[in-house]
């Protein structure tokens, strides 16, 4: 194989994670690195280092279209970064000194997790109670256009709860390098009970901050190559672009399908080579 067909092989795949990872809140680097590590051979932590890389091209690429749409949660986002990125810094110290096989199984079992809470019913009727005071104060509550053009007005919930856990999204982001999109989603989605096509976009809107963060520590660790950070970044923005005008005319348990069923294939492939330390 030539280094133009394997360069044009993983641009097609990271287009297909862009995508995908668009639609759900992923990010995209949830599924580039399983691409690279399993399927590619390459060292899990030159994985992450174009992961983190591409997630902020993502974010850059689908946040926009979101915004523009009304549907991202711009003052919402804005105070969770405050969290994720200093979680982000720590995780990214952590992972320079992590075994390999231990972040692939850790990995994997963020991936199930994700699966299994991402399925969560919520409280029909909670959505009809007032937001929580904080959310008041903080001016976070906020309306969205559905398919139809009609516009849903949704309170902010539980504020220091999903405050705590994007502090250990952000860790994860930085040990895994995936934006830890999944983690970002579960918290506003589940926790802060906010309309699951607003969390997915939050999410991605800020993703590309939290691995801004990380990318720092990544690079001076030499973790980044430019050669494999191209045709990854390349495809992810791609593809990103086009789920995120995708999404806008997506129905929300659609989306859940989709994201439970290509998280739990990758969370079952990771935790497998994870414990044979195949990487």
């Amino acid at each position: 194989m030539t280094i133009l067909v394997l360069t044009l092989i993983i641009f097609f795949g990271s287009m297909l994670a862009g995508f995908l990872g668009s639609l759900t809140g992923l990010g995209g680097g949830i599924l580039i690195i399983p691409m690279l590590s399993l399927v590619f051979g390459i060292d899990i932590r030159y994985a992450i280092g174009a992961s983190i890389v591409a997630v902020i091209a993502t974010s850059s690429g689908a946040a926009s279209a979101y915004v523009k749409e009304g549907i991202t949660n711009i003052r919402l986002g804005m105070f969770l970064e405050i969290a994720t990125t200093v979680g982000a810094f720590a995780g990214a110290f952590i992972a320079a000194y992590a075994p390999t096989n231990f972040i692939a199984i850790l990995f994997g079992s963020i991936l199930i997790f994700s699966a299994i809470f991402s399925f969560q019913k919520k409280n029909p009727h909670f959505q009809n109670r007032p937001g929580s005071k904080l959310a008041t104060l903080l001016k976070l509550n906020s309306n969205y256009p559905d398919n139809k053009g009609n516009i849903i007005t949704y309170s902010v919930y539980n504020i220091v709860g999903g405050f705590f856990m994007m502090i250990v999204a952000g860790v994860l982001s930085g040990l895994l390098g995936i934006g830890s999109g999944a983690f970002k989603v579960l918290a506003m989605d589940n926790v802060m009970r906010i309309p699951f096509k607003v969390s997915t976009t939050t999410s991605n809107f800020m993703i590309g901050v939290t691995a801004a963060a990380s990318a720092v520590v990544y690079f001076q660790r030499g973790y980044i190559d430019p050669s494999l950070c191209f045709p990854v970044t390349l495809g992810v923005l791609t593809g990103a672009t086009i789920g995120s005008r995708v999404l806008t005319k997506a129905e929300a348990q659609w989306l859940r399908i989709v994201f439970a069923i290509v998280i739990t294939i990758l969370a079952v492939e990771m935790i497998y080579n994870g414990a044979k330390h195949r990487f």
